[in-house]
């Protein structure tokens, strides 16, 4: 498996010739890499195509807003509740979630440990349903 940074750093070079044949980034090397960068509620991991992963690490609150892109989440460590616009629901490690595009949404009353990796995908305004 390639490292993250060397898979793109492999593709920075020379895009059409080199492909992605996998990475793998444990939890651990995510949550090292420390705080989000400004402007930016969670940490960047991993870009592909329309793909951008990244580790969210909430702290008290969530202050998302309505993204335009469809999302999923997979909850990694710790519980809380999702509420979804309408519903909350709970949610704890090994949770999944999907939001689509422009739906509000937030994570609330989570534990200080609570971490999920999220998923961006698709073009902005999200993918028609099937």
């Amino acid at each position: 498996m390639t490292s993250p940074a060397r898979a793109l750093q492999r593709l920075a070079s020379d895009p059409m010739k080199t492909t992605i044949r996998s990475v793998h980034v444990s939890l651990a090397d995510a949550l090292a890499k420390g705080p989000p960068p400004t402007g930016n509620l969670a940490v960047p991991i991993f870009s592909h195509g329309s793909l951008v992963v990244e580790l969210y690490t909430p702290v008290l609150h969530d202050p998302q807003k309505p993204h335009t892109r469809d999302e999923v989440y997979f909850v990694t460590r710790g519980k809380g509740f999702f509420f979804e616009g309408e519903q909350r629901h709970s949610v704890a490690a090994g949770s999944f979630l999907f939001v689509p595009a422009g739906q509000t949404h937030r994570f609330e009353d989570f534990s200080s440990d609570f971490v999920v990796w999220v998923a961006f995908y698709g073009p902005e305004g999200g993918e028609s349903g099937a």
